[in-house]
This record gives C-alpha cells, structure tokens and sequence, in this order.
C-alpha cells in the first residue's frame, strides 16, 4: 500500500469492510444520560442505539466526537511503518472532529518529524463519507501515490447527494433544525420532511403528509434531480440507508428499483448501509434515505 487511510465512524461502513481493507475507523462517542459515554460501532452497537431510542421516545441521546488521543493512536501504526496517512473526516460544518484529527497530525509530525498525514475534510456525511473512503481504498489498491489519490477525491466530493425522511420532527425540533411551532404542527398533521443533504448542508425540501407519500417523494425529487442534472448513474455510487430495520425499507428499494427502469436506468443492485448514531441523534430511530456520490476517475 501507498498509503494507509483512516476515518471517523460517521462514514457507517461495515466493521467487516473496514478489517479486509484495512481501513483504521476511529470512534464517535454516544450518550444516553450526558454522562457515560460509548464508542460508536464498538462499545455502542448500532441496533441497539436505535432500539433504545425507539423504546424511550423521551430521550435524546448525544454524540462527542472523537479525541486527539483517539486519531493519535490511529495515525501512529502507519507512521511507525513509514506509510504516509489519508484521514478523511467527517464534515466540518456537523462536527469538530476533524479539528481533532488535524490537532492529532500536528502532535504526530511532531513526534515523527518525516511523518506525512493528509486530514481531509469529506463535506460529506454518513454513506457518501464512507463512499468517499471506498473511493480512496480503490485509488489505493490502484497503487496511486496519496496525492494524486487527494486529487481525485477533491473532485468527486462536492458531487455527493441525499434525500431522506425520518418519521418524527421532534429530534430536529430538540436539535435547533426546525422551530417547535413546526415540530408540533407537523405532529397534529402527520406530517414528514422531506430532507435533503448536499453542499455541506442539511436543508429541507418540503413537507409531505403521511410516511407512505414521504418515501414516494423522496424517491421523486431523488429522480427528478438526476434528470435535471444530466447525471449518468453508471459514473456513481449508489446508495441507500435506514436505521431501525423496518418494513417500509423493503418497500421503498423496490420502489427506487421499479422508478429507475422505468427511466431507463439498468440498476437492479446497490450499497446499503444502516445510518449510524452520528446522524441518528437528530433523525430519530427511523431515518431512510438515498444519495449519490461520483466515482473517482480510475
């Protein structure tokens, strides 16, 4: 390898992934009572999270993001080997911890004055995060040198896309993305969001009554996008997510997979993912949605 690559556990890539490519994924911590603190993926199973969440509709849990400490003690079996880093971070509009990896670099370089670590900042979340690692495993295994890799992925970035709904406004309420006059309104109504993630913001679409016509616009204004936008999907990595396993999945992937022939697109298969707590504690327990990254050119 060129180079070793680490991330922080927003990227929600599966554990037996991350083992095989070698990828060095460093923990979110998640809280339930503001006190004790568990590392996401490792000490803090994700299913469960959901589960407890969905089981105390009163609570809300919180996230602290990873230590200097933590991107220290990642960095630091790469660097002892002489392999230069690539740590690509969640981005840095949601969380400070891509202040700690770039904190932990300047503590290592220190220590190892030939060390060399790349921090980058993703712009992205959740699936397009761990798209974008995938992407750099793949440049990696390509045996491109780091920075020409940095380049490659610098230019997919900004191309990264989510459409998504949850079934509860109240954890945006609780979290400051929507006023508590909407998030009551929205209760009486039963009325979901219709959100959507792209140029290192989360903003809304519009608002949509009923959790079956939610998932049908999501899946709408997803398409329409890629029309309006000329996006040929075989040039990207498709993917969708949900977090508390649910019924309305199956539902919508079969849904997604009947719109995308309709519009001539020959996709039958995908990468899911379940959207980890990072996200989880401002979506609620029931999170479901689909986004799109560039492929980087090979």
């Amino acid at each position: 390898m060129k180079f070793g690559i680490v991330s922080d556990s927003s990227c929600d890539l599966q554990a037996e992934y991350t083992e095989k490519e070698q990828v060095s994924v460093v923990s979110f911590y998640v809280s339930f009572d503001g006190e004790h603190y568990l590392k996401e993926g490792k000490e803090a199973v994700i299913t469960e999270f959901y589960q407890k969440m969905a089981d105390n509709p009163g609570c809300y849990p919180k996230t602290s993001m990873p230590s200097i400490q933590d991107y220290m003690d990642a960095f630091r079996p790469f660097v002892e080997k002489g392999m230069p880093v690539l740590c690509i971070c969640l981005t840095k509009t949601f969380s400070g911890s891509m202040q700690s990896a770039v904190s932990a670099k300047a503590e290592i370089e220190e220590e190892y004055p030939n060390a060399r670590i790349e921090v980058m900042d993703s712009q992205l979340v959740t699936g397009l995060q761990g798209c974008l690692v995938k992407e750099a495993v793949r440049l990696r295994n390509a045996d491109l040198e780091l920075d020409e890799a940095v380049k490659r992925l610098e230019a997919v970035r900004p191309t990264g896309h989510i459409f998504f709904t949850t079934k509860d406004l109240k954890y945006l309420e609780h979290g400051g993305r929507i006023g508590k006059a909407a998030c009551l309104a929205g209760s009486m109504l039963n009325i979901k969001p219709i959100l959507q993630f792209c140029d290192k913001e989360l903003g809304s679409t519009e608002l949509c009554r009923g959790r079956k016509k939610s998932l049908h616009k999501i899946i709408e204004k997803f398409l329409d996008f890629v029309e309006k936008e000329n996006i040929n999907l075989d040039d990207y990595n498709l993917m969708t997510g949900q977090g508390l396993a649910v019924e309305d999945y199956e539902v919508f992937k079969e849904e997604l997979r009947k719109e995308l022939h309709k519009r001539g697109f020959a996709i039958d298969a995908w990468d899911e993912i379940q959207i980890g707590a990072t996200i989880g504690v401002h979506t609620g327990p029931y999170p479901l949605g689909v986004g799109i990254l560039k492929k980087c050119k090979r």
